[in-house]
């Protein structure tokens, strides 16, 4: 079961709303992680600096906390590595058809008011919802 950790939540959300509207003022770029990646990968983009910047930042700032607190940082994964492999495989084809990811679109196009971002993101959160009922409920799982 998750815990309810609203400091770590609203800490989190502040510093992801900061990066995006550092990104937007600095590099006038949407804060999506599928479309910074994207960048590095072939064809890579011109731009290709500051996004291997960003997706380091996101990937060692858990690992800078862990080192100024000594205390580690918990990932436990419930499920089979082909079970992330073909989610992975999924989420990329509705990133493609939905023409971004949740950083994109719920971070940073609601916050501009993007009709776009707003029915994208209500459409992210009810089968997210729907999701975890069936897993959790019908199928019995975590």
């Amino acid at each position: 079961m998750t815990s309810f950790t609203p400091f770590e939540a609203i800490l989190g959300g502040s510093l992801i709303g900061l990066a995006s509207v550092l990104l937007m003022a600095f590099h006038g770029r949407i804060a999506g992680m599928t479309g910074i990646l994207a960048g590095v990968l072939p064809p890579i983009q011109k731009d290709w600096d500051w996004r291997v910047s960003f997706l380091l930042g996101a990937i060692l700032a858990p690992v800078l906390v862990s080192i100024i607190t000594g205390a580690p940082v918990p990932f436990d994964n419930p499920v089979s590595i082909w079970a992330v492999i073909i989610g992975g495989f999924i989420v990329g084809i509705g990133v493609n058809y939905g023409s971004g990811c949740t950083s994109g679109h719920g971070v940073c196009g609601m916050a501009r008011l993007s009709l776009r971002s707003i029915t994208a993101t209500a459409i992210f959160m009810v089968t997210t919802g729907i999701t975890v009922f069936v897993v959790r409920h019908i199928i019995g799982g975590v």
